[in-house]
């Protein structure tokens, strides 16, 4: 869905107004949308928050978002797989080089994974996928072999964004979103 009225407050009301329920309606419809496409997936990975903010609300909104996820069949939950290295400012109005340069370095793949996994990176929005690029980078990396990205709401309107997009990895990363 486009990042706006109703949806961007339901959004908005989830991540700063410190309302979980939202997160678990918002999980049925992605978990639904996730087992229709089908994808073989073996773990599914939230984005991490950072810890202060992590502390701050409670909870990482995301983390709520993916968990139901698991409920598919052989999809394991695993946020132990993706690791967020440094604090980030919060990357709300940034122009997308701001974006880039805010979350470089922000990531890193957790010491459990096994390589050889296709994962499905979990986050709430994305705006310029500055956030799932270095992610994804990450667990690339790591041996990972296929990297999906599933998030409930896109930003922009006029842009090409599907919901659930691979993530096509090649000699650096190609992005197809």
């Amino acid at each position: 869905m486009v990042f706006e009225g109703p949806f961007r407050h339901a959004i908005h009301t989830m991540k700063y107004g410190r309302n979980a329920s939202i997160a678990e309606t918002l999980a049925v419809h992605l978990a639904l949308y996730a087992r229709k496409l089908g994808c073989q997936v073996d773990l599914v990975v939230p984005v991490p928050l950072g810890k202060q903010r992590t502390n701050e609300r409670g909870y990482n909104q995301v983390g709520l978002l993916a968990r139901p996820l698991a409920g598919i069949p052989d999809w394991r939950y695993s946020p132990q797989a993706m690791v967020r290295t440094r604090e980030i400012r919060s990357q709300v109005g940034f122009f997308p080089l701001e974006h880039k340069k805010n979350i470089s370095g922000a990531f890193r793949a957790g010491p459990t994974l096994a390589a050889g996994k296709d994962m499905l990176l979990v986050d709430d929005i994305v705006t310029t996928g500055a956030t799932l690029a270095p992610c994804s980078d990450a667990l690339v990396k790591a041996g990972e072999r296929n990297i999906y990205a599933l998030t409930p709401a896109r930003h922009y309107r006029t842009t090409d964004l599907k919901l659930f997009d691979k993530i096509q990895t090649s000699q650096g990363a190609n992005y197809d979103s």
